[in-house]
């Protein structure tokens, strides 16, 4: 497996398992099982997902050594602030059955929608997932669904800047202002939602490329954001899916494929404006 090196030098796969809406224990753990040993060591959750406690006994209960995970979880919007962000990860890791995360986010940024302080608010709860860093519980920290606005703010009285902005980004949604903004940074992105949804899997741009290239219109998404140079995050319940996910490093795009589907108009997605988010869930 690829990887890729986060500011701090924590090294972190490439292409990982999403588990978002994969919430039976049986299904999760027959998963994690042929992820293993297909190569997959990122494993990506959220408290939101309600699939924690059956990660932690999946993984525990198949054998697999802690450090051949790389264990990935977020923050939920009911847990903003210094103290709250810190007990809401110590209860994260005991479901997971882990001492330590490789990587901890905050799932969405307060919004002025509902905040007029909501940098503040940002900013308490970064500041307590520094103080989880320093403490070493986790390895790297980061957010998710950040625009280039929220980290401003946040570089305002960050002392150590997020590793990771995990985005939504497939073809219709590029991102490329806001990956760019990023990049410049040293904020590694990760690709949530990469492949869109039914409608972007039945693009016909896409499907005449993947025919080109004898891929599924999948893996010509994965490799998209692969060769962005993204972390990506396919999420799948199907054995089969999860080995063709990882088949995606002997497909090359060339500049003038990948110019066409940055084109591609926005086709579907989950299309969440972080700035609208409200405390749903």
């Amino acid at each position: 497996m690829i990887e890729l090196e986060l500011a701090n030098g924590v090294k972190i796969p490439q292409i990982g398992m999403g588990t978002w809406q994969i919430n039976d224990k049986d299904t999760l753990q027959e998963l994690i099982k042929t992820a293993n040993e297909l190569g997959y060591s990122l494993l990506d959750t959220a408290a939101a997902y309600s699939n924690e406690i059956s990660i932690g006994k999946a993984w525990t209960q198949l054998g697999i050594k802690r450090e051949d995970l790389f264990l990935s979880d977020k923050v939920w919007n009911s847990n903003r602030g210094f103290e709250a962000v810190q007990s809401a990860c110590r209860k994260s890791l005991k479901k997971l059955k882990t001492d330590y995360l490789d990587l901890y986010l905050i799932h969405w940024p307060a919004s002025p929608k509902l905040y007029d302080d909501w940098k503040i608010l940002n900013a308490e709860t970064w500041r307590g997932m520094e103080q989880l860093y320093q403490e070493g519980l986790v390895r790297a920290i980061g957010v998710c669904n950040f625009k280039s606005h929220h980290l401003d703010a946040l570089s305002k009285t960050a002392q150590v800047m997020p590793m990771v902005n995990q985005v939504e980004f497939h073809p219709g949604m590029p991102q490329q202002e806001l990956i760019s903004y990023c990049r410049e940074r040293g904020i590694c992105v990760e690709a949530s939602s990469p492949l869109g949804n039914g409608a972007v899997l039945v693009n016909a741009q896409l499907k005449e490329l993947a025919k080109v290239k004898d891929k599924t219109v999948a893996q010509i998404c994965l490799r998209y954001g692969v060769e962005k140079g993204l972390v990506v995050l396919p999420k799948t319940t199907n054995p089969v899916r999860l080995q063709e996910n990882l088949a995606v490093y002997d497909c090359e795009l060339s500049d003038e494929e990948m110019r066409m589907i940055d084109a591609i108009p926005y086709c579907g997605g989950i299309g969440i404006d972080p700035d609208e988010v409200t405390e749903f869930g």
